[in-house]
């Protein structure tokens, strides 16, 4: 059986992690207990989980023309993505998200991502082959309004699965099937934190699936039914990439024909497995994750 191609729209850098007891004071200095550095972004983390679950990703992404693009371009296909999608952008050095990681898992970002980094209507155009020949196309709405619509709207011509993670426009909503928005996202989405009624005036709006982040877990909103997911029970190390499993997992389900609360219970489950450990890129098995969404199911 031929796998399943999804085309991931979003961001590509350099990851960059370092774990301290705890971030020293100005003008003082604290060791590192660890440190990453890998290929990261939400469009590379996307496309790394959703390898590791059987599908075919091409990212679409920017990278610079710098040492450091191909570094991390050669890791990407190490990993079994597809980067025909990407961009080398002329005169630029690659994106750059130093995480700062402390023990109790507190978390802080430092990142370059200027505008050269950032998708273009251009770029996706140019990737138009890659998008229309895809069965999903993922799109990380924090990349420019103009690149992510023009994204979602070849997507949704060429009748792929349209999965959206953040909060979109007005003019996006007509294009989606799945909207992932994160408790934070969420609130800005609905107005306040998420409830069953203000999703399912928003899909009168064109999606068919909300995953919405909620204090105590996560909340799945369709047509004729909802499901609530509390957060699974793994020790929390660093909830950075969380977010990514979840979207490549609820993407990989749907696109292997789950129905929505089975794609559900995989999403929660790939988020627990990735914030057991330190950075945000995924390192999903299939055979532990099942096991995961049995219990979910309560099996």
């Amino acid at each position: 059986m031929t796998p399943p191609i999804a085309a991931v729209v979003g961001q590509l850098a350099r990851d960059l992690v370092l774990t301290v007891e705890a971030v020293p004071e100005g003008g003082a200095a604290a060791d590192a207990g660890e440190r990453r550095e890998q290929l990261g972004g939400k469009g590379a983390n996307q496309a790394v989980a959703l390898a590791q679950f059987g599908v075919r990703p091409k990212l679409i992404a920017v990278a610079g023309d710098d040492t450091i693009g191909d570094v991390l371009l050669g890791q990407a296909r190490a990993d079994g993505i597809d980067t025909t999608g990407v961009v080398r952008r002329r005169g630029s050095l690659t994106g750059l998200i130093v995480e700062v990681l402390e023990a109790d898992g507190t978390w802080r970002y430092l990142q370059h991502l200027p505008e050269p980094v950032l998708l273009t209507r251009r770029d996706v155009e140019a990737a138009r082959a890659l998008i229309e020949g895809a069965g999903a196309v993922v799109v990380q709405l924090q990349q420019p309004a103009e690149a992510t619509l023009a994204a979602a709207g070849m997507g949704r011509q060429a009748g792929a699965l349209i999965v959206l993670d953040g909060v979109p426009e007005e003019s996006h909503l007509a294009t989606a099937d799945v909207i992932r928005a994160d408790e934070q996202e969420a609130g800005l989405l609905l107005g306040g934190a998420a409830t069953v009624d203000k999703a399912r005036a928003l899909l009168d709006k064109g999606p068919k699936l909300l995953a919405l982040g909620v204090d105590d877990g996560n909340l799945f909103v369709w047509a004729d039914g909802h499901l609530h997911l509390p957060l699974t029970t793994e020790k929390v190390v660093d909830t950075t990439g969380g977010g990514d499993a979840f979207t490549a997992a609820l993407t990989a389900a749907l696109l292997r024909g789950e129905d929505y609360p089975a794609a559900a219970r995989w999403a929660v489950a790939a988020s627990g497995a990735t914030v057991g450990h330190p950075s945000g890129r995924p390192s999903l098995r299939t055979e532990e994750l099942e096991k995961r969404v049995r219990e979910l199911a309560g099996e």
